[in-house]
């Protein structure tokens, strides 16, 4: 009798151990599927850094960030940031990540997004407190070779469960190409900004995984760096 006590006990035990590591395990990260993604995996951030230039703009900071073995750009919000009212916006340079004759193949721009939260400000409809970042949505721009901006399509999803989101695919296109709304080669700076608004929580944004592609759907090969060039003959 004692042993089936015992056997009981202890497969009460692992049945609460898995339901537990269940609840508090992270998505996996999605891992990029072409060789002219940018990984994160260099641990280069250069290309990227925040815009706060204008009065909506959260003064957030970016850094690199790893979530189980991955490699990610993070924007961290500022302690009691506002949240509804503000946008997070990552700048990432296109001129420092392709060759300049590739800039102006760019038909459409992709990307993985994330957001965890730091705090328990969503409430459900019970009226409970949940560690999730809620809403998770927002857009994206650029400047075109006519100085002129262009709005990228809204996106919008969210997560009312876990503390780390599942992977958000965005997907930034260049609608108007054929009028001159694209970039050129012979732009200096030719960059897009990821914007996230709407925050319900005082919450960070991941990307990962930014991929270039050009009209035929083809990714576009980045710029080979200095450390990576062959050596001359």
């Amino acid at each position: 009798m004692k042993s089936k006590k015992i056997i009981i006990c202890i497969a009460l035990s692992l049945i609460s151990m898995i339901q537990t590591g269940c609840k508090d395990k992270l998505p996996v990260p999605v891992e990029a599927t072409d060789v002219n993604s940018v990984t994160f995996d260099d641990s280069d951030i250069s290309f990227a850094s925040v815009d706060d230039a204008d009065d909506d703009s959260i003064k957030g900071e970016i850094s690199l960030a790893e979530i189980q073995g991955n490699k990610m750009l993070k924007f961290t919000n500022p302690e009691n940031s506002e949240k509804k009212e503000a946008v997070q916006k990552i700048k990432i340079s296109a001129v420092k990540l392709l060759d300049a004759e590739n800039l102006e193949k760019v038909k459409s721009i992709e990307f993985d997004l994330y957001a965890d939260v730091t705090d328990d400000f969503i409430i459900t409809e019970n009226g409970d407190k949940v560690k999730a970042a809620g809403w998770i949505g927002g857009g994206g721009g650029t400047v075109d070779q006519n100085e002129d901006w262009y709005n990228f399509a809204e996106f919008s999803g969210g997560e009312y469960n876990l503390e780390f989101s599942q992977a958000h695919h965005i997907i930034f296109k260049f609608l108007l190409a054929d009028t001159g709304k694209k970039w050129s080669k012979d732009m200096e700076d030719a960059n897009f900004l990821i914007m996230r608004w709407g925050l319900e929580s005082n919450s960070s944004t991941y990307i990962d995984n930014i991929t270039f592609y050009d009209s035929d759907g083809k990714s576009i090969p980045l710029k080979q760096k200095e450390s990576e060039e062959e050596p001359e003959k």
